[in-house]
C-alpha cells in the first residue's frame, strides 16, 4: 500500500544536469529517511545519498556534484545532478524507511524502493 514512483531519468550530456524525483504515496503514517542508490550494469547497487531529520550523507564519488533535498509536505526526495559524467550511466532507485499506518501503534519501520529510473549520460 506504499509506492514509491521516481521521475526525471532520461538522456543527457556529459556535463549536462538532471533532476530525479521521488514520491511516496499511499498509507504512510511518517517517513524516517529518503534516499538515492543507483547500479550501472555489471556492478553493484551503490549508495548515492541520503537524508533524515538533521542529517545529509553523499558517497564520495557525488557529494560535489549530486544534491538531494527533500519537501516532506509532498513527500518527495529529490537529487539534482549537476556535472554528469558517462559513468554516471545507471538505474537510479528511490529508498525511503517508511512506517505505513497498517504498523501502529508499534510504528514499525519498513524499506521501501521504487522501481527505478534510467539515467545515460553521453560523452
Amino acid at each position: 500500500q506504499v509506492q514509491l514512483v521516481e521521475s526525471g531519468g532520461g538522456l543527457a550530456q556529459a556535463g549536462g544536469s538532471l533532476r530525479l524525483s521521488c514520491v511516496a504515496s499511499g498509507n504512510i503514517f511518517s517517513i524516517n529517511a529518503m534516499g538515492w542508490y543507483r547500479q550501472a550494469p555489471g556492478k553493484q547497487r551503490e549508495l548515492l545519498a541520503t537524508t533524515s531529520v538533521g542529517s545529509t550523507n553523499y558517497a564520495e564519488s557525488v557529494k560535489d556534484r549530486f544534491t538531494i533535498s527533500r519537501d516532506n509536505a509532498k513527500n518527495t526526495v529529490y537529487l539534482q545532478m549537476n556535472s554528469l559524467k558517462p559513468e554516471d550511466t545507471a538505474v537510479y532507485y528511490c529508498n525511503a524507511l517508511i512506517v505505513p499506518r497498517s504498523s501502529l501503534p508499534q510504528r514499525r519501520e519498513y524499506d521501501y524502493w521504487g522501481q527505478g529510473t534510467q539515467v545515460t549520460v553521453s560523452s
